[in-house]
């Protein structure tokens, strides 16, 4: 005799599941594309917040920077300047530079990171002079990163006007991340006096010296931050990696990728909310009749869960395609080239996955609770 059990039943869980979703298969595709361009879109800007941050991260790495001495804010520029001989002074401390950068329009049309620096900054080591030279402390003068020259369609010895104020071209360079590579650096003095901020900076980048041996980086960089704070009461020594995920422009876009992403996923989570609502009111006969067979209220529960999360994958799957998209077109474009990167790291896969997955549990809760309390003689009766 044949086994009864050597297929899959059609009352069993996944028949039923396949055949639902697959019966109504224009409802079942375009809830698949509403949760999908919702995972879509949390793919796309929380990839492309995350990719901004590890520039911010070689800026630190490409300059060599160990520690980022500041307030209490990424932009608040109330250091003094004067603190600078204080930070030169410390035994572990090999040089400090004080550092200015606020966005700034060129034109109408460019505006770019600009970046107030002193001659001698050990900064200069990240970049790749291309043409021209360093500028000079008191001169009007600024360096160009590539990118942005092209943009700008000015060369050394051109003249840029920035509020008002003429600045010659000295240099065009190639930055060792793309967020330098877009900007604009002036002398440290000069930025000051654009924004007003005679003998004030934004941060310190501080390098230090090199451990004593046998003590771990890890210890030595908590010792150097102990020393600084102890030596500046009042502010902060952060290391760089901690600096460029916590910096204000970071943070900033972490939060507009997650708000953005959270809208677009609470619009596919109603969109599953509604599939499934519809799809338990088209079946409550059918629901009546497997609750007359047998089936408990939590099988009749799991079985709507099934579903909706079956979709949510799919859509996951499915907004990973498109968020993939997304960023193969923001790597097109000239002014996010430099910063996205089209590559998906496994992480951000599987949080995608596991929301779509969630997504699709949360939206599948009600109408599941709603379907499992259905009596099956009230069910059958249901025209």
């Amino acid at each position: 005799m044949a086994n009864p059990h050597s297929k899959a039943s059609p009352l069993s869980l996944t028949g039923f599941v396949w055949k639902n979703l697959w019966r109504r298969r224009l409802r079942t595709l375009l809830t698949l594309c509403g949760i999908g361009m919702a995972i879509g879109a949390f793919v796309g800007l929380v990839g492309f917040s995350s990719a901004f941050e590890n520039e911010w991260l070689r800026i630190y790495s490409s300059s060599g920077t160990d520690i980022a001495v500041i307030q209490q804010t990424f932009l608040n520029t109330s250091l003094n300047e004067s603190a600078g001989a204080t930070l030169k002074s410390l035994p572990l401390v090999a040089q400090a530079t004080p550092v200015i950068f606020n966005m700034m329009d060129l034109t109408t049309d460019v505006n770019a990171l600009a970046y107030g620096w002193k001659a001698d900054s050990y900064e200069f080591d990240s970049l790749q002079i291309r043409s021209g030279r360093h500028f000079r402390d008191g001169h009007p003068e600024v360096m160009l990163g590539d990118l942005l020259a092209d943009d700008l369609k000015k060369n050394v010895g051109d003249t840029l006007e920035i509020q008002s104020s003429p600045f010659t071209v000295c240099a065009i360079y190639h930055g060792g991340s793309g967020l330098q590579a877009d900007a604009v650096i002036m002398p440290l003095d000069q930025l000051q006096g654009l924004s007003s901020l005679q003998g004030k900076v934004s941060t310190f980048d501080v390098r230090l010296r090199s451990a004593p041996a046998g003590e771990s980086q890890e210890h030595y960089l908590k010792r150097a931050q102990a020393q600084i704070e102890a030596a500046l009461p009042g502010l902060r020594a952060v290391p760089a990696a901690e600096r460029a995920h916590n910096n204000q422009f970071v943070q900033l876009a972490h939060a507009s990728a997650w708000g953005t992403s959270s809208i677009a996923l609470l619009i596919g989570i109603l969109g599953i909310a509604n599939t499934m609502a519809m799809s338990v009111y088209e079946r409550t006969r059918e629901i009546g009749i497997l609750r007359a067979l047998g089936w408990k209220r939590g099988r009749v529960l799991i079985l709507i869960q099934l579903e909706a999360a079956i979709l949510g994958l799919g859509g996951g799957f499915l907004g990973v395609a498109f968020g993939w998209c997304a960023l193969q077109l923001l790597a097109a474009l000239p002014q996010t080239a430099s910063i996205v990167s089209t590559s998906l790291p496994l992480l951000l896969l599987a949080e995608a996955l596991g929301i779509a997955v969630l997504a699709g549990l949360i939206a599948g809760a009600l109408p599941a609770w709603r379907a499992a309390q259905l009596s099956p003689v009230a069910a059958l009766c249901h025209d």
